[in-house]
């Protein structure tokens, strides 16, 4: 029965099936890989709040990251909360990254702003509000940019790949997929399920890369540690951490932000498991 669901979902995506492509894909993002045995540690803010925080930030992690995140446009559950500075927004995440050495990653959150991200930032990221958006996704696809496709938080694994199918096939190949957790029966104690048996599974399924983000998994700092490390271990090509220099003070997502000491002592830590695990599998 299990293989013949397995075989159900691999007719329905081609070309990010292992069958069509059986070797890992190495997606590149501006000098940094991922995947192929290449990982990457994405840390920042959830959202670019002015000039000396980002600069401040990137400075900070730029010795222990390999990407900067931040949100320029900022999709919120409640219309009042901070929306972002949108194109200014943009414009400082790129010259934090460009000051230290860092490409960049932000979300888009419709078709108008695809282009206008494309031609400054390294990396286009679809959350998971917009995983499901076929037109949005369409966009991406026929962009240059790679892209990190975040899991909807009531998605299957299923669609997620699904979803990875549409970019593909509007003739982008540098698609890596993020696990963010979904919602199950947590109540107030998480803020989601963090999903980690999807890494193996979907590794097993697809050729592209396949990275964990444990902040939005939980929701509350004190889990990022032990979640990130787990992800690694579980075959996870990086991770997606947010960082903040005052997290009391963020103007979106403050609890499951790290301060950047505490990121730079887990990034030294995913590094000595990361050794571990490549030591151990070369030996086997």
């Amino acid at each position: 029965m299990e293989l013949e669901k397995e075989a159900a979902v691999l007719e329905s995506i081609r070309l990010v099936s292992r069958e069509y492509k059986p070797e890992d894909t190495v997606v590149t993002v501006g000098n940094v890989k991922i995947g192929g045995g290449h990982r990457a540690y994405i840390a920042g803010p959830c959202s670019v709040e002015d000039e000396g925080q980002i600069l401040e930030i990137a400075e900070l992690i730029s010795d222990c990251a390999h990407i900067l995140r931040g949100g320029a446009f900022k999709p919120r559950t409640s219309p009042y909360s901070f929306q972002g500075l949108g194109e200014e927004g943009l414009r400082l995440l790129v010259k934090a990254g460009s000051s230290f050495g860092l490409p960049v990653v932000t979300e888009v959150l419709s078709e108008a702003e695809v282009e206008l991200a494309a031609a400054h930032v390294d990396m286009l990221q679809i959350g998971a509000r917009n995983m499901q958006n076929y037109a949005l996704l369409k966009k991406v696809g026929a962009q240059s940019k790679p892209v990190l496709l975040k899991r909807g938080f009531a998605a299957t694994m299923e669609e997620l790949l699904l979803s990875a199918e549409y970019i593909l096939a509007a003739g982008n190949s540098q698609v890596v997929l993020c696990e963010r957790g979904i919602r199950t029966f947590s109540g107030s104690l998480t803020r989601f399920t963090l999903d980690l048996s999807a890494v193996p599974i979907l590794k097993q399924l697809t050729h592209l890369p396949v990275i964990v983000d444990p902040s939005h998994g939980t929701g509350r700092w004190n889990l990022v540690e032990p979640l990130a490390k787990a992800a690694l271990a579980v075959g996870a090509d990086g991770v997606m951490v947010e960082v903040h220099s005052h997290p009391q003070e963020a103007l979106s997502d403050g609890p499951q932000s790290l301060k950047p000491d505490k990121f730079r002592a887990l990034a030294a830590e995913l590094n000595a498991l990361a050794q571990f695990l490549d030591g151990r599998s070369g030996g086997i």
